[in-house]
């Protein structure tokens, strides 16, 4: 049985699912930090000095002036400031995989065969479109390839 496992997880397959899910846990480190860090400041501050880290809706009866403030008292929010924050990263790697597929199948898509605009006439040996029927410089019928 150790053997069987031994060699389902040295398999192609498997070894490339784990060094994608490392990968991906990076990538994500680095997206959250540019959301978090890059994006969402300026975004906030055109939109009047909104910090998204702190809007929530206070859910008991006591009053906070911060999410921080909230969470320390325990108290049950509503972080849909963070929320917010969460869709924008989903939306950026969802972007940025959907750019790495679309590469990866422009990739994978085998090149369409050249084929020549022109064929040889049989009869007067000229160049001749290859939709062509009749030749037009012998006149000859031509068959369809």
């Amino acid at each position: 049985m150790l053997k069987e496992f031994k060699a389902f997880v040295m398999r192609g397959s498997v070894l490339d699912l784990a060094i994608a899910v490392v990968i991906g846990t990076a990538f994500n480190k680095i997206v959250t930090s540019l959301v978090k860090d890059i994006l969402m400041p300026p975004i906030g501050l055109v939109l009047g000095k909104v910090d998204f880290s702190n809007l929530f809706v206070n859910a008991s009866k006591d009053s906070y002036s911060s999410l921080a403030q909230a969470q320390a008292a325990g108290a049950p929010t509503i972080n849909y400031g963070l929320f917010i924050t969460a869709i924008v990263d989903f939306l950026i790697v969802a972007f940025v995989l959907f750019l790495v597929i679309r590469t990866v199948n422009r990739i994978q898509q085998p090149e369409k065969a050249l084929l020549p605009a022109t064929k040889e006439c049989p009869y007067c040996m000229s160049a001749v479109n290859v939709k062509a029927t009749r030749c037009p410089n012998c006149t000859s019928n031509l068959e369809k390839d």
